[in-house]
């Protein structure tokens, strides 16, 4: 998890984007960048968690003759394939996938967002133009705003609020560019079901689950996997492990509790590296003003599902770099609420969610990702 912002419509405000930044350090500890217009057309600024290239893919990133640079949040899956293609005309300074965004911006200008499989929000500097545009389902987050006529957008509210008056949310499979505005280069479909065989689904799903796994294992750091033993944590680390000699997994839990002792069960099973942390009470109640923070949100289930992401990646950070998890599984079922008409003596019903249902039936031209972790290090909830 990167964090991106910027202000383009003059180079005046630098000090602006320094402080945009530093409000998301937490989502780059490891550098930070700064891109600045020659033509004082705008400016662009980076905070990085090194994941892939960790050595050499600080950003912003440069094309040949450094007349054009990009900044990114996310991952590009499909990098492996598109780098062979793009050797042929260009020249790679990095090893980092991010670099292939302005390569394919280069052919084919606002119409890279066609070519990319992934989670990514990301920007680029052109010249006097300037473009930016954020995944399919928008599972990175990106906010933008104006004030005084220049365009301005980061990953967090919280780096925005300060210098900006109006902020709006970044739809999802949505471009800006200055000279276009704003393009929707892709909307969830409405799918009717199809009658055909269970078996036939029941082959799509494990094809498209191990696949979905598979191409998140891309890294060029370690990578761990948060457990819960529910059903979407342990299918996920069932798939990571199968291609992994090794599988670290991670969970946290209040002494005595079911998941502990299910992902417990799990990983003996899987034969994984376990981990577990132990909460207290005290402990829930003292970050919670912390972890909303972080969330930029009071969505009752987000509230819910940050908490043992929370602390997950708070104990395993030091340990793995990068985080598969189950998140998003329950779209395929519909979803759950699990907090409405809370009464306050405990949750008294539940519902299921047509929209979960969508998403998870669509398949975005980029084939393409399902789960988004708002919070930390290692980008993921447990069940």
């Amino acid at each position: 998890m990167c964090g991106i912002t910027g202000i383009w419509g003059s180079t005046h405000r630098r000090d602006d984007v320094r402080g945009m930044m530093k409000l998301m350090t937490h989502r780059g500890p490891d550098a930070e960048g700064m891109f600045i217009s020659s033509e004082g057309s705008g400016l662009l600024g980076h905070r990085r968690l090194s994941i892939m290239d960790p050595e050499g893919g600080d950003q912003p990133i440069y094309n040949e003759d450094s007349t054009r640079a990009v900044i990114a949040n996310g991952e590009i899956y499909n990098f492996p394939r598109l780098r062979p293609e793009l050797e042929k005309t260009h020249s790679f300074r990095t090893t980092n996938d991010s670099e292939a965004i302005l390569h394919l911006y280069e052919d084919h200008g606002s119409l890279v967002v066609k070519h990319l499989d992934g989670m990514f929000t990301f920007a680029i500097a052109d010249g006097p133009d300037f473009m930016v545009a954020r995944d399919p389902i928008g599972i990175k987050s990106l906010y933008h705003g104006r004030k005084n006529g220049e365009f301005m957008f980061a990953s967090e509210l919280k780096a925005l609020a300060p210098y900006c008056d109006e902020i709006e949310e970044f739809a999802p499979g949505t471009l800006y560019h200055s000279q276009e505005g704003f393009k929707t280069f892709y909307e969830v479909p409405d799918i009717l079901p199809e009658d055909r065989p269970i078996e036939e689904f029941i082959r799509e799903l494990r094809e498209t689950l191990e696949a979905s796994v598979v191409k998140r294992l891309m890294s060029d750091v370690p990578v761990g996997a948060f457990l819960s033993g529910g059903l979407d944590s342990s299918l996920i680390c069932a798939l990571a492990r199968k291609h992994l000699p090794e599988l670290h997994t991670f969970s946290v839990g209040i002494e005595g509790s079911r998941d502990l002792e299910a992902a417990r069960i799990v990983s003996k099973y899987l034969d994984t590296i376990h981990h577990e942390y132990i909460l207290t009470e005290r402990e829930l109640r003292e970050k919670l003003p912390e972890i909303i923070y972080y969330l930029e949100s009071f969505d009752q289930d987000l509230v819910r599902s940050a908490f043992p992401c929370f602390f997950t990646s708070t104990h395993c950070g030091g340990k793995r770099e990068g985080h598969p998890h189950g998140r998003g599984r329950g779209r395929t079922v519909c979803g759950i609420q699990v907090l409405q008409g809370h009464n306050g003596q405990g949750v008294t019903s539940r519902r299921a969610s047509q929209v979960g249902l969508r998403t998870a039936q669509h398949k975005p031209p980029a084939r393409g990702p399902h789960d988004h972790g708002p919070l930390d290090r290692g980008p993921g909830a447990i069940s």
